[in-house]
């Protein structure tokens, strides 16, 4: 073979080893894709309430129970002796949106956790013979992080009210309780499923409202207008307001801010305006507050982002930029205005601020287990990020605690429990129409909870969230 052809062949040879090369690093791309699929999104994906696959589970298996922490059953399936399969929850309306439904969609953790439900972990040889015998298989358990009594203390509490309880762990994270009203009853949801989804039937009772209700927070807004104001004066200790039960801003149309009541607090401290909760102060203060820094320390918040929630869930909303204007700026200080949030949203902000401002990333799913018992996998608290330093949350202790000893919220001084919190009182219409709100955190002899409370759309006067929580702690603290 002559130089020329030699040059050639070994020319072609190069370009063939370049295609291969590039044939076999798509081959590993794919192959990486794969194994990252099946370890990270597969679940997500078959677990997906439109993916028909899932019908290929029922089919073969009998879905799993949904525990409480305890153990006790709060959603198992029935089999007759005909082999008909009915959904049952022993609770009955108790923790309806919490572990929803396995119809319809599905909702709450039957949703969530459709696919832990419909998978069978039983003894391989188990799973043979049932394969031989076409027999169906017991899917595994779903054990919770659900506290009963809490729960029940929960329901209780908030009555007939309209509105949502949400009840933390602040060390772990933990979701210990979680109610919405108004609600049903899921064992009754063929017979009411047709009335729940009437055109005329306005009260979204599907909707729930400790996740997806979004809702004016009112003056419980101002632990935030207060870290703002703290990170940008670093001798917040000085501030000082005189309230004189109103403040008028100079607009060309007249504005006047009242505090609720037409209470005059006097002159006041940062933590005093904070306790008393006063409009005037915190409405001066809004207005002199850096836009940016306040839009920033929204997003630090968890205002307009992801929350870090297996549950279905609504985002929050806080709408400030350098064009707010002064009423803008004033309504949103005090709650007011276009800013809406969750009271989930809210739960996991004071639970932050009760763990020295590290937030725990909130799950409700302890562990999966099979139909004997084994576990299978179990979920572990984790760290999601720090809202605030250590120093921030402190001060805000303080007067959250504040609240309590001679502020708004005096009703919760109580020997069983040590509270602190902040209350709200959003008005939603010119009719004196209001959400009554009221976050916060309580503990005695390690039970440490951190809550958010709120009543939906009530007359002025005619209930209070602090009276709920009082119930829910008197509760749970006297066991």
């Amino acid at each position: 073979m002559d130089k020329s052809s030699a040059r050639k062949e070994n020319k072609i040879n190069k370009e063939i080893l370049k295609i291969t090369y590039v044939f076999a690093g798509l081959f590993f791309l794919l192959l990486g894709y794969f194994v990252y699929f099946q370890v990270t999104e597969a679940s997500d994906v078959v677990n997906n309430a439109y993916n028909k696959r899932q019908e290929n589970f029922e089919v073969k298996v009998v879905r799993g129970k949904i525990l409480a922490n305890d153990g006790k059953v709060l959603a198992y399936t029935d089999v007759d002796a005909d082999g008909n399969e009915t959904r049952v929850y022993p609770f009955d309306n108790m923790f309806a949106h919490i572990v929803g439904i396995s119809s319809y969609g599905k909702y709450g953790i039957e949703l969530t956790n459709n696919f832990d439900l419909l998978t069978s972990n039983a003894n391989a040889l188990e799973l043979m013979v049932n394969e031989f015998e076409d027999e169906k298989s017991i899917g595994d358990n779903v054990v919770t992080t659900l506290d009963i009594g809490l729960q029940k203390a929960a329901y209780n509490a908030l009555g007939n009210y309209d509105g949502a309880v949400v009840i933390l762990e602040p060390s772990t994270g933990k979701i210990l309780a979680m109610v919405s009203k108004p609600d049903y009853n899921p064992n009754n949801i063929d017979a009411i499923w047709d009335s729940l989804n009437a055109k005329d039937n306005t009260e979204s009772v599907l909707v729930n409202r400790a996740t997806q209700g979004l809702y004016t927070p009112g003056s419980i807004f101002k632990i935030f207008t207060s870290l703002a104001y703290i990170r940008e004066n670093s001798n917040y200790e000085k501030y000082s307001f005189t309230c004189t039960g109103s403040i008028d801003f100079n607009l060309s149309d007249g504005y006047r801010i009242k505090c609720f009541n037409h209470s005059v607090h006097g002159t006041q401290t940062l933590e005093n305006a904070f306790a008393y909760s006063c409009n005037g102060a915190f409405a001066t203060i809004g207005n002199g507050l850096n836009k940016a820094e306040f839009s920033k320390l929204g997003s630090t918040m968890l205002f307009n982002s992801d929350l870090p929630l297996s549950l279905v869930y609504s985002k929050s909303r806080l709408d400030i930029s350098d064009e707010s204007t002064i009423f803008e700026m004033t309504q949103t200080a005090i709650g007011q205005g276009t800013t809406v949030l969750t009271p989930i949203h809210m739960a996991m902000v004071v639970s932050a601020i009760a763990n020295d401002g590290v937030l725990m990333k909130p799950y409700v799913v302890k562990k999966i287990e099979n139909y004997a018992g084994s576990k299978v996998k179990e979920f572990k608290p984790s760290k999601y990020k720090s809202l605030m330093n250590e120093e921030e949350a402190s001060i805000l202790q303080g007067f959250m605690q504040s609240t309590i000893k001679y502020g708004t919220a005096t009703a919760l001084k109580s020997n069983l429990y040590d509270a602190a919190g902040k209350t709200g009182t959003a008005e939603i219409d010119s009719n004196g129409n209001i959400n009554s709100w009221f976050a916060g955190y309580a503990k005695k002899d390690g039970k440490d909870i951190a809550f958010a409370v709120v009543l939906e759309n009530i007359p002025s006067g005619s209930g209070n969230a602090v009276n709920v929580v009082k119930s829910i702690l008197d509760s749970y603290y006297s066991e």
